[in-house]
């Protein structure tokens, strides 16, 4: 049978001995997280999502979620229980405002409560994740009076909240949505038009769900500068906060799709839907970008969180599965054969997947504190710093993390042989679910679009060069050191690449666009390569001064040496692909395809 068992060891080894939380304490909501609060949480965390939410991930998998004629949606068997649990216990509270009801607790703490959930049951995990990014915009776009109309139920989860952009006739080019709105007396605003691939668009879980939705405001400009952002709740909410009449909004039909069974993906009507608008008329995707690049941090941590579950199972498979004998003779002589970890190309798969996981782990983390000290901190100059990797850091940890997820959730299943094919073990399931990741909230080819195109060049390269220089103190500061020489010199050798690869970006990207189009995913992995192999170096300096104290720090630095010598390598192939520019994808006509 499949389990589920949160890394909280990991999560702790990141907190306590690397990022060193407790160092941040004179910052607002760190003095709360104290160690022991942070592994409490840590240990409540990961028993909600192995004993509530990960029984019912099958079950959502195998019923899916149901539509009704009257427009209704019944999400699968167990998730409405599994959800007032979640809304609860609080742990949609911890990072959220304490005005708003929330334990101001720092948002890399929730990053981590997220990761657990959606191990455990991504589909299940997608609907508070939405209903956060939902509120995250609300609170930096919205009036006084949404922010104390809405904000308060959806930071507790009471009720949930969606993002509505794509439409039938477009996807990534928003400029092109057609869902109108027309003004009223009264200042709210009548929305008519259709949305789809909205994730918990309806549900049985909430009483109400609030929509925020782009639509183009009658008059207004052509293209994405003539979109507005409306909030439209699903339920009319009175002046004293109580639920009014149905508003004119429904699911036409939910989408049969690949993966993610137990989240109901909806195709959204709107039917001179009344809504009110959010911030500046035309300005809706200023606001909009909040949400999304919430989500896209999101959608990165899903890819983390697959690949974890998929290789804790192909691990105990491996350890269980009988079958050859070692290369080198027999190693379970009173077996008739040897379990398969005993084979390098077994022990290549889960090596690959456990090196990718906790370097991204702590990558994910490293950025999500970031976030924390933009937010927090009283130093303009390190808020302009974290602004900084926010921006650039979020192509690089939606694309990278989902990619390398995919792969090592499609390792894992090939590890199984032909059960994993089967759904006996679960894992297909893994690599059915961990596939949307590289689709939604911007394909990965927009990601290193956006990366190469607005994120190196935003303010002089200054990020991206703050980035360069960070690795650059760190390789001078611990270059002595002989114990993390192969850290180092694997770190110096990647950054040198990614530093090499940026300056043919910058003297040929702009010369013709199409270069900087045909290098960009491979300079995304080449960038991300990068930011691992940093991850690595900081935890390795770690594990070294501490190691000999307890196994786990032992393990922490085998599994970074592989990265270093087995994974790290591969920068050197997307330097040399980048280089070739356009030319190689473009020479062909478009009719011979």
């Amino acid at each position: 049978m499949p389990r589920y068992d949160a890394p909280v060891r990991d999560m702790q080894f990141i907190f306590h001995d690397v990022l060193s939380l407790q160092n941040y304490s004179n910052l607002e909501g760190f003095s709360e997280a104290t160690p022991d609060i942070i592994d409490q949480i840590l240990e409540e965390g990961g028993k909600f999502a192995s004993q509530a939410l990960f029984p019912l991930n099958k079950v959502g998998d195998e019923q899916g979620c149901v539509r009704h004629d009257d427009a209704s949606v019944k999400t699968p068997d167990g998730f409405p229980d599994a959800y007032r649990q979640f809304s609860e216990n609080g742990w949609s509270l911890l990072a959220k405002d304490p005005e708003m009801g929330g334990q101001g607790l720092p948002q890399i703490l929730s990053t981590a409560i997220s990761e657990m959930m959606s191990s455990a049951n991504m589909a299940f995990a997608m609907y508070p994740g939405l209903t956060s990014g939902a509120y995250e915009a609300l609170m930096a776009g919205g009036s006084d009076a949404q922010k104390q109309k809405y904000g308060p139920k959806m930071a507790s989860g009471e009720w949930a909240g969606t993002m509505n952009l794509t439409e039938p006739q477009c996807g990534t080019d928003l400029g092109l949505i057609k869902t109108k709105a027309v003004p009223q007396e009264d200042g709210s605003y009548k929305l008519t038009g259709q949305k789809i691939w909205i994730s918990g668009g309806e549900q049985d879980l909430t009483d109400n769900i609030i929509h925020l939705v782009l639509a183009r405001i009658e008059g207004a400009p052509e293209g994405i500068k003539g979109i507005s952002l409306f909030v439209v709740p699903k339920y009319m909410v009175g002046e004293d906060g109580a639920l009014g009449e149905r508003n004119a909004v429904s699911c036409g039909g939910l989408e049969e799709k690949m993966g993610i069974h137990g989240n109901a993906t909806c195709v959204m009507n709107y039917d001179g839907a009344t809504g009110w608008l959010v911030g500046e008329e035309h300005k809706g995707m200023r606001t909009m970008f909040v949400m999304m690049n919430e989500a896209r941090l999101g959608v990165g941590l899903q890819g983390l969180s697959q690949a974890e579950v998929a290789y804790q199972n192909a691990a105990d498979f491996a350890r269980e599965r009988l079958q050859s004998r070692s290369l080198t003779g027999p190693k379970a002589q009173d077996k008739p054969a040897d379990p398969i970890i005993v084979h390098p190309d077994v022990r290549r798969m889960l090596m690959d997947c456990k090196a990718f996981i906790e370097g991204a782990r702590m990558f994910t983390y490293w950025t999500a504190l970031h976030g924390d000290l933009l937010h927090r901190s009283p130093d303009e100059k390190l808020k302009e710093k974290a602004g900084d990797y926010m921006a650039l850091l979020t192509p690089v940890v939606k694309a990278y993390l989902t990619d390398r997820g995919l792969k090592a959730c499609n390792d894992a299943l090939q590890l199984h042989g032909g059960t994993g094919f089967t759904s006996e073990q679960g894992i297909e399931q893994y690599v059915r679910d961990v596939r949307i990741t590289l689709i939604y909230e911007g394909t990965n080819g927009i990601q290193a679009l956006d990366l190469v195109g607005r994120k190196l060049a935003a303010n002089g390269g200054r990020a991206v060069f703050t980035f360069f220089a960070e690795i650059d103190d760190f390789i001078g500061a611990n270059e002595d050191n002989e114990d993390l020489a192969v850290f180092i010199e694997g770190l110096k050798d990647a950054k040198a690449k990614l530093q090499d690869g940026t300056t043919w970006l910058m003297q040929n990207g702009m010369s013709d666009f199409n270069n900087a189009g045909a290098a960009s995913t491979d300079y995304l992995h080449l960038f991300g390569l990068t930011a691992l192999a940093y991850m690595w170096a900081q935890m390795a300096k770690v594990a070294l001064e501490k190691r000999g104290s307890d196994p786990f720090y032992d393990d922490k630095l085998v599994t970074g040496r592989y990265y270093v010598s087995r994974i790290l390598p591969e920068a050197g192939a997307h330097l040399a692909k980048l280089k070739t520019g356009a030319e190689p994808l473009m020479a062909l006509e478009a009719d011979h395809f």
